[in-house]
């Protein structure tokens, strides 16, 4: 998987839903089927898988299989005959509001305010995904000429113009920057424990300040917000400042734009408010 390009955190992903596989399985490898794939599989929807996660084990057991048959272990794979699940496509996503994510960014406090600060900055006003925090290196920031180079999925680098404001935050992020355990350790986020600030400990500290958030704020209870809403924000706000889709799909590093489509939906409100800037006239005689 590796020589493939799957990140870290994929090949993790990967790695334990093959071995929940193989543990499901009570004959060779050799000897299964399509069928045995399709029986796994509705075990993990019974278990409460969805179709995203669901397809997610398909794509495992097929990456598993094609290894298989390139070391000659195998003869075929039987998982290609085992169809995905339909996904709901265009799903309107859940993001803040300006005044909800001034707030949020208001309450973060603590000995690490000004690192986590600047991280989530990072997701809401230039629409990094977490995993990009987690890889970013302190050479990725061009002080020169405020650019930063983010490093995305599908192993490539896109380049985002930041804005002055939040490069004051950088730069002071760098200067209280935690010391990294290893000298030649280049994060540009570490954790108080010297390393490279992990996916699963940006996930927490957003998780946390996200549950104080709800308590103060009714719409937002019964509500899933994760640090991933954050760059839903940064592409919701930026569809309703006039950013044009394909500008904003090489912002999102979106290798298709059909996934960046989905935050048209903010226009609706705009659509709303220009018809009611023209009344409707309605003859009285119609009594309405």
């Amino acid at each position: 998987m590796k020589d493939q390009g799957f990140t870290i955190r994929t090949q993790k992903a990967y790695l334990g839903d093959v071995r929940l596989f193989l543990g499901a399985m009570q004959k060779s490898v050799a000897t299964m089927e399509a069928i045995d794939v399709m029986r796994f599989l509705t075990k993990m929807r019974q278990g409460g898988a969805g179709d995203a996660a669901r397809n997610r084990y398909l794509s495992a057991i097929r990456t598993f299989f094609t290894a298989m048959i390139e070391l000659n272990l195998v003869q075929t794979n039987p998982s290609l005959n085992v169809k995905k699940s339909k996904v709901e496509k265009n799903q309107i996503p859940t993001y803040l509001d300006e005044k909800l994510l001034t707030v949020f960014l208001e309450s973060i406090e603590g000995k690490y305010q000004i690192r986590n600060v600047a991280m989530f900055l990072l997701m809401s006003y230039a629409g990094l995904r977490v995993s990009e925090l987690h890889r970013l290196n302190i050479g990725d920031l061009n002080k020169s000429n405020n650019i930063l180079q983010v490093f995305g999925k599908g192993r490539k680098w896109r380049v985002i113009p930041l804005p002055i404001e939040l490069v004051k935050v950088l730069n002071k992020a760098l200067q209280e920057r935690i010391e990294a355990r290893n000298a030649t350790e280049q994060a540009f986020f570490v954790s108080q424990f010297g390393r490279r600030i992990s996916v699963r400990m940006i996930q927490t500290i957003a998780e946390k300040n996200f549950e104080a958030l709800k308590k103060s704020y009714s719409e937002l209870q019964g509500k899933s917000i994760s640090s991933h809403k954050l760059r839903h924000t940064f592409a919701t706000m930026q569809v309703l400042a006039g950013t044009d889709i394909r500008t904003l799909q090489e912002l999102l590093g979106h290798a298709s734009i059909q996934t960046t489509q989905i935050y048209t939906h903010v226009g609706d409100k705009q659509k709303q408010d220009a018809m009611n800037r023209v009344p409707t006239y309605v003859p009285e005689s119609l009594g309405i």
